[in-house]
């Protein structure tokens, strides 16, 4: 299989290690946290050093001694974030929280990692070529933009890390290339920098780490590390001050946490202050509703969907009926020939049930009825490598997965440890139709080819969680969608691209999908619009993003769910990233530090939690609704009876000109906005309109749910469109 490989995004990248914390006795790792630094930006090692020696009288005010709390504390915040991270029991925690300085203390939660052609696929490059009008180019290819990545770690020796053709790291660089234990990082113009934190996994274990962990070398490979909050928070206070444009974070809480108890919200909301964009993984627990992770409204939250490209090969039945699939298996079954059939439910050794053996769990399978023949498996409940591994041990030749009903069309090309060939659930049913027709049933698997044009494209991932937001549902989440489903990325050579201990594979790339794979393309194309509009804020730039989304697919038919069935604003928000057409967005809605505070007034946050967020006292307005809040989505989670007045205010960014709204209505429900013409006479100039949401009688009749709808204003040249989602709560 010869893969090509399309050029990089020419943006430096810091890499940020991260371990995660786990709780050991009765000591808990907890976060205390006091707001933001007073101090200003350049504060001295001196200022720093003070700042932690107060954390650790404070801290040693409650644990008995400053002794008792140099071996408590784990992160001492100084940069812009006050507070720090401790070993703590309860009844310490509850007595830190009640002194005047500390805003809340919470405990320090696990975070999970959410884990070519996609630079063609998104208009950027064409035919290997990078047009005129491409983004890139628009974007002068991000020149002096620089990404933090919140991960694994980086294995730097990788060829996408190459600085060939760079100029020197930007004057306003100010981080380090932090040294391991005897690991050989090194960096140069592209990876500027490294730094690992660990000291919150050390403290949980309180015992000296192994010295291989203390290194910015990922020796896991992505998605194999659970991450804590003090460590994420103290990667962002430093990420601040070494002088960051865009976060990309791909990782994220299992379930909606309230905005003051998260520290991906609150050491985010400190970054976007210093104006730096923070762009998330929603998480990958879809196809559930309400599952969406990273939900701030300061956040810019993306989903999962696929590409044009497929990496195929083909299960074909003794009947002549061959089913395309996808696989990274290096090869097909053994000499192209047709093998023995079998259902994992009917392999299972003795004492293991056929459930737990169509699931192909480790050991559920007997040798004397598996050797020499290709095994169907069911997908779920453990990894999909995994039931490969069974599948060889047992003795087969070859496997099939086939998804059940819940994943339907969703595929995943895996670097399996035998021939084999991932199918979706229609597919499945018709082998196993096969299967318990014929007497003696016989299969074989095909090599893998690469197929590129493939329709429909894109369509969502059912693993990229859902919406709406748990947390608050007038903010639409996620924000956007962007090519997660078989990407192709450099990859750790510690381990093998499975993750079994008994696959000796290595290799420099590696397949990926996941959330984590959509962010960081969302997080180079917000570098691209910054190096282009430096002085955009990231309410801007996400507006810009957003307001510009496709909705249609490569068939120009509406974006499809995994189960082939209409897809909606809860699965890929305002749509899939449209790059090029981001780079002059016509319009945008943008929104302040001071717009953020007022959103979380409006939530009821009282002056204490406000103060999580806020450097200061703030004063809450008299009258500030979350529907006025400026963000280019519009969500009314309860219409029920009643009319819904929303205020938008957006900011003209192109040339003069007027724009005309066009709104197409979600069912049962009337929208009208006011005024319906919005003329523009100079550049960054502003106009204000309503709009009003109210429930339409007379289809209404018994039906409840979410209805969805979009507005568009367009001058003609620009559209630029906003999704609408409205409940029709019985």
């Amino acid at each position: 299989m010869a893969l090509s490989f399309l050029p990089s995004l020419l943006l430096p990248l810091v890499v940020f290690f991260l371990l995660h914390t786990t709780t050991n006795g009765a000591k808990k790792s907890y976060v205390v946290y006091m707001g933001a630094q007073s101090h200003l930006f350049d504060a001295s090692l001196q200022e720093r050093d003070s700042v932690t020696n107060s954390h650790l009288d404070m801290l040693g005010s409650f644990v008995g001694s400053t002794v008792k709390a140099k071996d408590a504390i784990i992160y001492s915040y100084t940069r812009h974030i006050n507070g720090f991270a401790a070993m703590l029991d309860e009844k310490e925690a509850a007595e830190i929280a009640k002194d005047p300085k500390v805003i809340s203390v919470f405990p320090n939660l696990p975070r999970k990692l959410h884990t070519t052609r996609s630079w063609e696929f998104l208009g950027l490059t064409k035919d290997g070529q990078i047009p005129d009008s491409s983004a890139w180019k628009a974007g002068r290819y991000g020149e002096d933009v620089v990404i933090g990545t919140l991960d694994s770690g980086a294995w730097p020796e990788s060829k996408s890390f190459q600085d060939k053709g760079y100029g020197p790291i930007p004057a306003k660089w100010r981080g380090i290339c932090q040294p391991g234990y005897k690991d050989g990082v090194r960096c140069n113009r592209k990876l500027i920098g490294v730094r690992y934190f660990n000291k919150g996994y050390a403290a949980a274990f309180r015992a000296p780490l192994n010295k291989s962990l203390n290194s910015a070398r990922d020796l896991e490979g992505h998605g194999t590390h659970t991450l804590s909050t003090a460590d994420i928070i103290a990667a962002v206070d430093a990420a601040i001050s070494d002088g960051v444009d865009v976060l990309s974070i791909s990782l994220g809480a299992t379930g909606g946490t309230e905005f003051f108890k998260d520290g991906i919200s609150i050491s985010s909301f400190h970054a976007v202050k210093n104006n730096i964009a923070v762009v998330c993984s929603a998480g990958n627990s879809g196809p559930i509703l309400e599952t969406v992770t990273n939900v701030a409204p300061w956040i810019f939250t993306v989903g999962a969907s696929t590409t044009d490209r497929n990496l195929a090969n083909y299960a074909s039945l003794g009947n002549k009926k061959q089913i395309e699939g996808v696989s990274l298996s290096a090869s097909g079954v053994p000499g192209g020939k047709f093998y023995p059939l079998i259902s994992a439910a009917n392999a299972n050794i003795a004492n293991v049930s056929t459930t737990s053996a169509l699931l192909c769990y480790a050991g559920s399978l007997d040798p004397k009825k598996v050797k020499g023949k290709i095994v169907l498996c069911l997908r779920g409940e453990i990894a999909r490598v995994d039931k490969g591994s069974e599948c060889l041990r047992a003795g087969a030749v070859g496997m099939i997965l086939a998804n059940n009903l819940t994943d339907g069309n969703d595929l995943s090309a895996d670097p399996h440890v035998l021939p084999a060939s991932h199918i979706n659930y229609t597919d499945g049913q018709i082998i196993f139709a096969y299967l318990n027709r014929t007497k003696n049933p016989t299969a074989s698997v095909t090599d893998v080819k690469t197929l590129l044009g493939v329709k429909p494209a894109p369509f969502m991932a059912a693993f990229s969680s859902r919406g709406p937001s748990n947390i608050e549902p007038t903010i639409l989440k996620p924000d956007i969608t962007g090519p997660g489903v078989s990407i192709l990325a450099a990859f750790t050579e510690a381990v093998s691209p499975t993750g079994l201990d008994d696959d000796k594979r290595r290799f420099p790339y590696s397949i990926l999908s996941g959330t984590s794979m959509s962010c960081p393309h969302v997080a180079g194309i917000v570098g691209l619009l910054k190096t282009r509009y430096p002085l955009w804020s990231p309410s801007a730039i996400k507006s810009a993003i957003m307001t510009t989304a496709k909705t249609r697919d490569n068939t120009r038919k509406s974006i499809l769910d995994s189960s082939t069935v209409e897809a909606t604003p809860f699965a890929y928000g305002s749509g899939h990233v449209n790059p090029n057409s981001a780079m002059d967005p016509g319009l945008v809605y943008d929104a302040t530090t001071e717009d953020y505070l007022n959103f979380l007034c409006a939530r009821g946050y009282n002056d204490t939690m406000i103060r999580l967020f806020s450097q200061k006292p703030y004063s809450c307005p008299d009258t500030f609704s979350l529907e006025d809040f400026n963000y280019p989505s519009i969500a009314v989670p309860n219409i029920q009876a009643r009319k819904v007045t929303l205020t938008r205010t957006v900011t003209n960014v192109g040339s003069p000109g007027k724009y005309k709204v066009r709104v197409r209505q979600p069912f049962a429900v009337f929208v009208t906005v006011k005024p319906r013409v919005l003329e523009f006479k100079t550049t960054g100039e502003k106009k204000t309109f309503q709009v009003i949401i109210a429930p339409n009688f007379a289809k209404l009749g018994t039906r409840a749910g979410y209805v969805f709808g979009d507005m568009i204003w367009s001058d003609g040249k620009h559209s630029v469109r906003s999704p609408i989602a409205v409940n029709l709560a019985s």
